[in-house]
């Protein structure tokens, strides 16, 4: 049995075989028990059993799961400051809402070239761990100037090639901003030329994607939330996406700020907007879904789903990330029965796409206070299949003859799972981040046994503390009220430094 990390690609077919193959068979997924996949360079050439043809590489894994690859668009690229809303509210006075007296001061840079570029290769890094092949990277602007900048993308794009993650990449672009006036009310301020200028920018980048032979970089573009974009910057970003043929990511009905914002200024739900400016389609990424007519989270009347439905667009459901800060779909079995297209993304700390996808299952159920209307396999689906199909890459998301070779596998020989009874309920149920031991992706192996080579993840954890923390430091000039940081995030509990002093 041979799983050393291979040092270089592999040549001629790579068979692998495992107690439980998820391949792919009458449109949808299948399980075959002492199964195999084969794959060469970097397409699959065969799942099932008792393969026939020529081998030149054989990898057993024994008691695991051989899956398809992860499939995150929503997937964090930052080091992550969500997590320090969990237990410091409300957001407008701890930081994620710029004050007016910093807004007219200047907002600013709060990470150099150097560390946003760090930050880009270590999530990467993160995200392959937690098998995750493709990913549409999201990261906060809450510390930036205005929006992201070509040049962190294109070294964003350089990571994720070295790495051998399969991205769509776009710097983040907006016409406006939210902040809190001196009496706490939360108001917005436009600049619409700034803000083509930014989207002028990305365009320019994700032409300059697009025309590279790369095969795991691909270009999106990023207008950051629906609140926060003019009607002239969202027809200018879908008349792009239409000519370059390439998807959109919109933030938006995750918020009752957002959702009561553009009724008060339209008239219409978020998703009606949209609509009735023609923005929404098959290449239309949504997160979170949260705040829809025709749900119990809003009162107004409506059909959202309907509009949904009907356009082809996609809600990215973040189940961890929504649980976080008490909100969340209602429900993914209503979206899901009104054939609303979802996939899943992680848009937090840690990007654990199994937790993602417990956490939405349990939520789900309670939501609809029922145990039946969700099963494993609906979020598995939403979890490979979804995603595949919001990007419109029938060869991604799942293991058959001619998709592409994103493979990773989830040990289940472990004594802290426990009994397995069908692989992807025990998965649901016991696994977690940790079970996955090796990904493959366009055929190259990104990680074995759990090792990425050439990335020390040690020292990167310790240059992730160090940028989190001067970035935790800097929170008083964003804070409204500018109080010390001492009294923007609470302790737990009373906490006693025990490091002796000098005398």
């Amino acid at each position: 049995m041979n799983k050393s990390v291979p040092s270089a690609p592999l040549s001629g077919p790579v068979l692998l075989s495992s107690r439980w193959v998820i391949g792919h068979q009458d449109g949808k997924h299948a399980i075959f028990e002492n199964g195999c996949v084969v794959y060469e360079n970097d397409t699959v050439i065969f799942v099932g059993h008792d393969y026939q043809g020529d081998v030149a590489h054989r990898f057993d894994y024994g008691t695991a799961i051989i899956s398809p690859g992860f499939i995150d668009l929503d997937a964090l690229s930052d080091i992550d400051t969500t997590i320090l809303s969990f237990d410091n509210q409300p957001s407008w006075k701890k930081g994620r809402v710029w004050p007016k007296s910093y807004m007219e001061r200047g907002p600013y840079e709060m990470y150099s070239a150097e560390e946003l570029a760090f930050q880009k290769r270590y999530s990467f890094a993160q995200l392959i761990r937690n098998g995750i092949t493709t990913a549409m990277p999201i990261a906060s602007l809450f510390y930036r100037e205005w929006g992201e900048t070509n040049d962190e993308f294109s070294s964003a794009a350089t990571s994720a090639e070295e790495l051998g993650l399969r991205v769509y990449l776009g710097p983040a672009y907006r016409t406006g901003n939210t902040f809190v006036q001196d009496d706490g009310s939360i108001e917005f301020y436009f600049d619409e030329a700034r803000g083509l200028k930014n989207f002028q920018d990305a365009l320019a980048f994700a032409e300059q994607m697009e025309s590279r032979s790369s095969s795991l970089v691909k270009a999106m573009l990023a207008p950051d939330r629906i609140e926060t974009c003019t009607p002239e910057l969202l027809k200018r970003t879908v008349q792009a996406s239409q000519d370059l043929d390439i998807p959109f990511r919109l933030h938006c009905c995750q918020s009752d700020t957002e959702f009561n914002r553009i009724v008060d200024a339209y008239g219409l739900s978020p998703l009606e907007w949209l609509n009735s400016l023609g923005l929404l389609s098959d290449r239309s990424l949504l997160p979170h879904g949260e705040y829809v007519c025709g749900s119990r989270n809003v009162s107004r009347k409506g059909d959202d789903l309907a509009i949904m439905r009907d356009t082809g667009a996609t809600f990215v459901h973040c189940p961890v990330v929504s649980a976080r800060h008490g909100s969340f779909m209602d429900s993914f079995s209503k979206f899901r029965n009104a054939g609303v297209r979802i996939a899943l993304g992680t848009d937090t700390w840690p990007p654990d796409f199994i937790q993602n996808m417990q956490v939405g299952i349990m939520m789900s159920r309670v939501k609809d206070d029922s145990i039946q209307s969700v099963r494993s396999e609906h979020y598995f689906d939403a979890a490979t299949i979804g995603g595949a199909d919001a990007l419109r890459r029938p060869d991604l998301g799942r293991l058959q003859t001619g998709s592409k070779a994103d493979i990773i596998v989830i040990n289940m020989d472990n004594d802290r799972i426990g009994h397995v009874i069908d692989p992807i309920q025990t998965l649901m149920m016991a696994g977690s981040n940790r079970d996955i031991s090796t990904v493959i992706i366009n055929g190259r192996f990104v990680m074995a046994d759990g090792i990425i080579p050439d990335f020390d993840f040690t020292a990167a954890r310790e240059q992730a503390q160090q940028q989190f923390d001067r970035l935790v430091s800097l929170y008083p000039d964003r804070t409204f009220g500018h109080p010390p940081v001492s009294e923007i995030f609470s302790s737990s509990y009373p906490s006693f430094d025990g490091q002796k002093k000098d005398s």
